[in-house]
């Protein structure tokens, strides 16, 4: 009984770590129109992150306005926007790289983070968008959708592509978590 015990257990201490799920920001995307990748576990560790799916042809694309207005406001309290360009939803980003990189800049002032361009729906969609649609029960249903993610990791909140930059509710999730102390490494 004891060995039967003994092997119980240690099956457990064995394959458990196998099982388990990577964490969800262990991804490495390329800065828009970067050639290095980024690891995101490691860039943003610790900070509460609103990911964006976006598009420079799309009728909520004047939300990058109030996306860096955001940005602006909170990063110095450890909060980021991740921006992912995406040609989804009816070719509404067909540029390249180099193209939505200056298209955001100088249209927009766009100094968040922005990332190589992406899928974010189906079986073409990342790694990561699969895993916040898997976690959340929502994929982007169009440009501009938004994954909130907590200081540890955790997405706790997703807003559809009307929800605005400056919305309450939203603002009011965002400032709950940049209030809350960084997780000990």
């Amino acid at each position: 009984m004891k060995l039967l015990n003994i092997v119980a257990l240690l099956s457990l201490v064995i394959i458990a770590p196998l099982q388990a799920k990577p964490a969800l920001l262990d991804q490495n995307y390329r800065p828009l129109a970067g050639k290095t990748t980024v690891n995101l576990q490691k860039q943003y560790r610790g900070q509460v992150l609103l990911v964006v799916n976006t598009a420079s042809k799309c009728g909520f694309t004047p939300q990058y306005d109030g996306l860096e207005a955001l940005h602006t406001k909170l990063k110095a309290r450890g909060f980021s926007i991740l921006g992912f360009p995406s040609n989804d939803f009816m070719g509404q980003e067909p540029g390249s790289e180099k193209d939505i990189q200056e298209f955001c800049r100088l249209t927009y002032g766009v100094k968040f983070p922005m990332f190589e361009k992406v899928s974010v729906v189906g079986d073409k969609a990342t790694p990561f968008y699969k895993s916040l649609a898997e976690i959340t029960g929502v994929a982007p249903g169009w440009n501009f959708h938004k994954y909130l993610i907590d200081r540890n990791g955790n997405v706790v909140a997703n807003f559809g592509s009307r929800v605005k930059p400056d919305d309450a509710e939203m603002l009011a999730q965002i400032e709950k978590l940049v209030a809350q102390p960084k997780p000990k490494k």
